[in-house]
């Protein structure tokens, strides 16, 4: 029989298939070949005995969290309490391009704001919209729940920023354990402990373990240029086919040119600061 690895625990594999959830063990084989079997692989599996005997070719996978055959990230971003982090919310945005996967950026926590603190969160999510990302608040459920359907969709973000909270209010019989922020730390405690596909609206959400760091490992100067996507709609104009945007004069460089007014300038702080690790 196929199916979809929806939950993983210890060796435990929760795999979906036809409305039915079945609990199979993995072949030995799959180690002796380097496979390991992910959350969201579709998968080949015996319905007499329980095991999985083939994982199907992946279109993407991410490892932190461990998830395959992604549709869509949901990058839930707080806006206060922990306050906006733009340097993680890019590194998300960047990774996720680079994994061919669609960004939903979801603001949180807005009742937390003052008029000036609101005025900013708007301009923030004014110039995300502007170079071509959705961007939704929190509070708007029936446009979120219309972004599921036929989809999978991961859940991601620092810990503290209301994934947990946002898909109970989505759906009131999950129950998903949450936690407050801890006054000290200004971060959530890790309240996800396993990843897991949960069928809502017509598609596959996955509620991730909550992380506060990424590393861009596997990407390379230019795999980090190339998936800020507002650089490209001005890379043409610089001076060199190879431009990087950083040690070249001003002149020779749209993207600095840009900066400030179609660029904006936290934005190309954070390129900097992401190649400057290369």
């Amino acid at each position: 029989m196929e199916g979809k690895i929806v939950k993983i625990i210890s060796n435990d594999y929760t795999v979906l298939s036809n409305n039915k959830y079945y609990i199979c063990k993995a072949r030995g084989k799959f180690r002796n070949i380097g496979v390991t079997p992910l959350v969201g692989d579709n998968v080949i599996f015996s319905e007499t005995d329980n095991y999985i005997l083939e994982v199907k070719d992946r279109i993407n996978s991410l490892i932190r969290p461990y998830v395959s055959n992604i549709d869509q990230v949901f990058v839930i971003t707080s806006t206060k309490h922990p306050d906006i982090d733009l340097n993680l919310l890019d590194k998300l945005l960047v990774m996720i391009e680079y994994n061919n996967i669609k960004p939903i950026i979801c603001l949180t926590k807005l009742d937390l704001l003052d008029k000036e603190e609101l005025s900013n969160i708007e301009n923030v999510k004014k110039y995300y919209e502007d170079i071509g990302y959705i961007v939704l608040y929190n509070t708007e459920l029936e446009k979120i729940k219309k972004t599921f359907k036929n989809k999978v969709t991961v859940f991601a973000g620092q810990s503290g920023v209301g994934k947990s909270t946002l898909l109970n209010k989505l759906d009131t019989n999950l129950n998903l354990e949450t936690n407050e922020i801890s006054e000290a730390l200004g971060r959530g405690k890790h309240t996800t402990r396993h990843v897991e596909l949960i069928p809502m609206f017509d598609g596959l959400i996955a509620d991730t373990p909550g992380f506060s760091s990424l590393d861009l490992t596997d990407m390379t100067k230019e795999d980090i240029r190339d998936n800020f996507i507002e650089f490209n709609k001005y890379r043409e104009y610089c001076k060199y086919d190879d431009c990087m945007h950083n040690k070249e004069d001003i002149n020779e460089c749209m993207i600095k040119q840009e900066i400030g007014k179609n660029i904006r300038e936290s934005r190309y702080a954070n390129y900097l600061k992401f190649i400057e690790k290369k």
